[in-house]
């Protein structure tokens, strides 16, 4: 089996989501579940760059992001944002959803396959239309 590519990660997310997935609330809302086990694991060997360092076509905390559902061939734009910023009915995508802990780190162009109860999603990275690396917006 192939080994999934190395997650890059900027300094700032990669402590604050470390930080998060050893919050009390995430033990709270069950942390051992499957899609947050391994997102731990993946942010464990993610490459860690500088804010400046990371590219600009990779999805980092509060990027705004439009994504293609493979199986009803409809677009969808999410914002990925910490659980307390989540809202859905405003496209407000936790990071700690099993799609959030998906997409976090895909390249444009990626598909990705998230397991939700009932039924699997397939989706295709289409394009950034917000990062705020890319703008400078270092401290979001």
């Amino acid at each position: 089996m192939m080994n999934p590519p190395t997650l890059a990660v900027t300094r700032s997310d990669a402590l604050r989501l470390k930080t998060l997935l050893n919050s009390e609330f995430v033990i709270a809302i069950g942390g051992e579940r499957t899609h947050l086990s391994e997102f731990k694991d993946r942010l464990e060997r993610a490459m860690v760059l500088e804010s400046q360092d990371i590219m600009s076509d990779v999805i980092t905390m509060n990027s705004t992001v439009r994504m293609l559902d493979l199986d009803l061939n409809e677009s969808e734009t999410y914002t990925l944002v910490y659980p307390e910023e989540a809202c859905i009915s405003e496209g407000k995508l936790s990071i700690l959803s099993p799609l959030g802990t998906m997409i976090f780190g895909c390249r444009v162009g990626e598909d990705v396959t998230c397991r939700v109860p009932g039924r699997v999603n397939r989706k295709r990275i289409e394009k950034i239309t917000f990062q705020p690396e890319r703008v400078g917006a270092f401290n979001l």
